[in-house]
């Protein structure tokens, strides 16, 4: 692995100068900025149990449908359409190596952003000047958990993203099965118990389909409740979508 790190500065580096990259960070902040101003007049409004910061956590799935798909659409399937995935492959660096690279890279900038959308409470408290230490603005472990389980969830989602690319050259196409997968994985997910399966022959899924609730390990996280499963299930996912996508880059590169 010790052409990893070179493909890594590399990968971060394309990053850095990319326009597109720029335009998804700044789409990105005005949305989640506009986010944050709504649930804070929502809460405002309404008497609510919940944290701001609660709130705001459960619509992290609509920047997720966009952001991801425009970090990776462009890893792999620009690569294979330029013919320099191949060429790449004919130096000392593996394939693994090469899909590590791409996908750590989406993956620290993924974390970035959402690190950056943590000066909006700041920015509330500054502003509003909430010196309350009981405020809810000042909830901690619901920012720390919701920000902990986007971290987690995004191994996955990343990793999907990257998969998409691998299998096509064209790079709205990798963006739009991204955007499926993703759409499956955490929309389905979530409609699955309302389906009669205690009634039915399935009726042994039903732990499984509990075990697979994206909002309920949120919940979870906001309020201060680290459990392991989810991190085990993100991240054992994570690295059989990044062992198929492997395997899916060295088959493309000997066809």
């Amino acid at each position: 692995m010790r052409h990893f790190p070179l493909l890594l500065a590399h990968e971060l580096r394309m990053l850095a100068v990319s326009v597109a990259t720029y335009s998804a960070a700044v789409l990105f902040l005005l949305v989640m900025g506009l986010f944050y101003f709504l649930v804070l007049y929502q809460y405002d409004m309404e008497l609510r149990n919940d944290p701001p910061a609660t709130l705001y956590f459960r619509i992290f799935f609509i920047p997720v449908f966009f952001v991801v798909p425009l970090l990776t659409m462009k890893s792999l399937a620009e690569e294979r359409r330029f013919g320099t995935l191949e060429t790449m492959l004919t130096t000392p660096a593996s394939a693994l190596q090469i899909v590590l690279a791409k996908y750590f890279a989406a993956y620290f900038f993924y974390v970035a952003l959402w690190a950056l959308t943590l000066l909006f409470p700041w920015i509330a408290i500054e502003y509003l000047r909430a010196t309350d230490p009981a405020s809810p603005l000042r909830d901690t472990a619901s920012l720390t958990g919701g920000f902990l389980f986007v971290c987690f969830s995004g191994l996955l989602y990343i990793a999907l993203g990257v998969f998409a690319s691998s299998l096509t050259r064209n790079t709205l196409v990798a963006g739009m099965l991204s955007f499926s997968m993703l759409f499956v994985l955490i929309v389905s997910g979530n409609l699955l118990p309302y389906l009669p399966l205690q009634d039915s022959w399935l009726a042994h899924l039903q732990t499984a389909v509990d075990y697979l609730q994206t909002f309920h390990h949120l919940e979870d996280f906001t309020r201060g409740v680290v459990d392991t499963r989810p991190f085990f299930l993100y991240a054992s996912n994570t690295l059989l979508v990044l062992g198929v996508t492997t395997l899916v880059v060295e088959a493309r590169a000997t066809a």
